[in-house]
């Protein structure tokens, strides 16, 4: 037999650490900085520029280049979101808000924000139903007073996995509602 071995990868304990953050409704987005400075826009799946462009995210990145140098060498995930993206928030303007609360909470980029941090803490049915059950009730932290937030976001430190839940229709796969809503 020519089949290489693979190992069976380690298993990550349920009962250690998350950090629950309020998912918003956007669109996933990128600043990558080279170690020479350069810097890069990009969206989930591509690269992006100012002339083909995701909701002018590559044209406020390079409006913000100096500013963003500030985040360091490296790959720096947010939510692009606000007026004209998604669920709008009842926001006038577009923000982007990085990923890495526990990197980014305190200092950051004057031009950043983060997205809100509703629990952290050990792992907790109880947290991530109370999480939900404040955005549901309160509505949204990123954008006080706006009533319909998506979600939340659940990061499990030991398994480095993200997990998403979201108030509406959470046991269907996002394609399938596209599709709903296309039907309609």
């Amino acid at each position: 037999m020519s089949m290489e071995f693979e190992p069976f990868a380690k298993i990550a304990r349920l009962h250690r650490d998350i950090v629950i953050t309020e998912k918003i409704d956007g669109t996933n987005a990128q600043v990558c900085i080279d170690d020479d400075g350069a810097v890069r826009a990009g969206s989930r799946s591509r690269w992006i520029t100012p002339q083909d462009d995701n909701y002018g995210f590559a044209r406020w990145v390079a409006e913000h280049a100096d500013g963003l140098r500030e985040l360091g060498p490296g790959r720096h995930f947010g939510e692009w979101w606000g007026s004209g993206i998604q669920r709008n928030y009842s926001q006038t303007s577009k923000r982007f808000s990085l990923f890495n609360v526990g990197r980014w909470r305190d200092a950051r980029p004057a031009c950043c924000d983060v997205v809100p941090t509703l629990y952290e803490g050990p792992f907790s049915y109880s947290e991530i139903r109370k999480a939900m059950k404040r955005l549901e009730t309160e509505g949204s932290v990123a954008a006080p007073g706006f009533m319909k937030p998506e979600g939340i976001i659940v990061w499990h430190t030991a398994a480095r996995l993200l997990f998403k839940v979201t108030l509406e229709k959470d046991e269907e796969p996002k394609s399938a509602t596209r599709m709903l809503q296309a039907a309609e």
